[in-house]
């Protein structure tokens, strides 16, 4: 099962999440959540990654130039809430906040009613998601080390996605809840 950290606004955060295990790293652009960077602090806490771990724009925004500013970190992908065009190449990640299949090109959906409040998603509107999706679902909102497991026993994403769940205060991330979030998911089977 992948493992997406998100909300990351500090480089050694970031790392800590690597080393722990997580496959992919999120940062938030273009927002008003207390977890949103500038493109400055993103591309210094893409840079401290090592190469295996994927970096994860996260945005809000229905601009093309905030869109290209985004582009222009070079990230793995965007997660986006709405439909912008993107570039063909760039994969997109596309969020659902009521468990329907969003519109426009997608290579992954993120079931998130949460939005990084820790508000718990639905199982059987997520189960519902992941058997109707033509392509991987990630699930997120409500998850911690305590219930990712059952979550994910239950649900049978692809991936889990996580933020509040895993820190001390928005956008400062605890070492010890992202390791044993980690250790969480890596235990169930596949």
């Amino acid at each position: 099962m992948r493992v997406k950290i998100c909300g990351i606004t500090r480089a050694a955060d970031a790392l800590a999440a690597e080393k722990a295990g997580a496959d992919a790293i999120g940062v938030v652009l273009f927002s008003d959540s207390p977890r949103s960077v500038a493109p400055e602090k993103a591309a210094e806490i893409f840079a401290a990654l090592g190469p295996s771990t994927a970096r994860i724009c996260v945005s809000r925004t229905d601009d093309p130039a905030e869109l290209a500013e985004i582009l222009a970190l070079g990230p793995t992908a965007v997660q986006l809430y709405c439909d912008l065009p993107v570039p063909r190449g760039v994969r997109v990640i596309r969020a659902s906040a009521d468990g329907r299949l969003p519109a426009g090109r997608y290579d992954a959906v993120l079931l998130d009613r949460s939005e990084g409040t820790g508000r718990r998603y639905d199982q059987d509107e997520a189960r519902s998601l992941v058997l109707r999706s033509p392509v991987p679902v990630l699930l997120s909102g409500g998850l911690t080390p305590d219930n990712v497991g059952e979550a994910a026993r239950a649900v049978r994403p692809y991936g889990v996605d996580v933020s509040s769940g895993v820190e001390d205060s928005p956008g400062i991330k605890n070492t010890r809840k992202m390791t044993e979030f980690i250790m969480a998911c890596r235990s169930i089977s596949p």
